[in-house]
């Protein structure tokens, strides 16, 4: 799995020392990642590790050993299972002191997962807890079994209810994220072989307005890469809305120009900008260019 990680086609990956490892398997698992960091070939692809949570015996060796022996190809560890701004905070200070000792010249960015009831009541901390604070996730089964949901499955729809019954978690996360001008993901979709499934579940979190959602198998990377991606035609009629409302604050003489202006049926201002600016920036990530 960790040969096959560099060439999937996510735009990060991240190397589990947490649920995807069996406890006696976990220190050994350290060094195993230690040393596909150091020696695969990983391209652009945003290299994250996935510590155990501060309220094991492992997380504090996890850290200590990863950022000390990794190369600088390491670019962010994972906390799971946060539950203040206290526990962000702990791992900064132990991240300094490795970055300092070692004489590491790149910074090690920090993911925080939002799991449990108290992780949601605390998320406006937890987003604002350190500049080292990249990214802010989802994890919907530990989730469930923390507010005691009746579900075996994780990340999918629940048919019995009428709705999205992570509808309100989901707004909560984006608000302290985006707040705080942080990434903010959705955890995975358990059920691997469902891909229709998944893209259909992938599109809410996409349309509240998420950076992007975890894979967790090949397969399901396509899938999530093409909702969280512009199609061509939005990409394009964001372009044009930018052009537009440029030719209109920018053209004419004293009173002729125009902060708002029609553009085929619809009126465009600046909001209209903005909202174009995010399609085009997204679109641009993901290499597209704009049709002839």
């Amino acid at each position: 799995m960790l040969g096959k990680a560099p060439g999937v086609g996510a735009d990060m990956v991240f190397l589990d020392l947490e649920d995807a490892v069996a406890p006696l398997e976990k220190e050994a698992a350290r060094d195993l990642i230690v040393k596909a960091i150091n020696e695969q070939d990983w391209g652009e692809t945003i290299v994250c590790v996935r510590v155990n949570a501060w309220d094991t015996e492992w997380t504090y060796r996890d850290v200590i050993h990863i950022v000390e022996n990794a190369s600088e190809r390491l670019d962010e560890l994972m906390l799971p299972k946060v539950q203040s701004a206290a526990d962000v905070q702990a791992l900064d200070m132990l991240l300094t002191q490795i970055e300092q000792a070692t004489g590491r010249q790149s910074t090690v960015g920090i993911e925080a997962q939002i799991e449990t009831a108290r992780g949601l009541i605390n998320v406006d901390e937890i987003c604002a807890a350190s500049p080292r604070l990249e990214t802010i996730v989802f994890g919907p089964a530990d989730f469930a079994a923390s507010t005691e949901m009746p579900v075996l499955t994780g990340g999918v729809q629940i048919d019995d209810y009428p709705g999205d019954h992570f509808h309100y978690v989901f707004a909560r996360i984006l608000m302290a994220g985006r707040a705080n001008g942080l990434q903010v993901i959705d955890g995975p979709f358990l059920k691997i072989r469902e891909l229709d499934a998944l893209r259909d579940y992938s599109m809410r979190t996409r349309i509240l307005g998420y950076d992007g959602k975890w894979a967790l198998h090949p397969d399901q990377v396509p899938v999530i890469n093409e909702v969280f991606t512009p199609t061509q035609e939005q990409f394009d009629h964001a372009w044009d809305i930018l052009d537009a409302y440029e030719k209109a604050t920018t053209e004419g003489g004293a009173g002729e120009r125009k902060g708002a202006v029609m553009f085929g049926d619809e009126m465009i201002d600046e909001a209209s900008r903005k909202m174009a600016l995010k399609f085009v920036s997204r679109g641009e990530r993901a290499g597209m260019n704009r049709s002839a």
